[in-house]
């Protein structure tokens, strides 16, 4: 099922890559992020589901985990 993204209809799973991929470069950029901060402003950029976001508040906000 595809959800409506910033440039139209986009794959599924798609925001969720592209979110991953933003806070991996924030994380880079600045390695003491915030990154439940990051998080949570990944998923209003992004438009994530609940779902993806608490993927991503498991998966990647502390250092050293999968993504992180």
């Amino acid at each position: 099922m595809a959800r409506e993204g910033s440039g139209g209809f986009l794959p599924e799973g798609e925001s969720l890559r592209r979110a991953l991929r933003w806070l991996d470069e924030r994380a880079r950029e600045a390695p003491n992020v915030d990154r439940a901060g990051a998080i949570g402003e990944a998923a209003r950029r992004f438009d994530l589901t609940p779902l993806e976001e608490e993927f991503l508040i498991r998966s990647w906000k502390t250092p050293g985990t999968a993504g992180g």
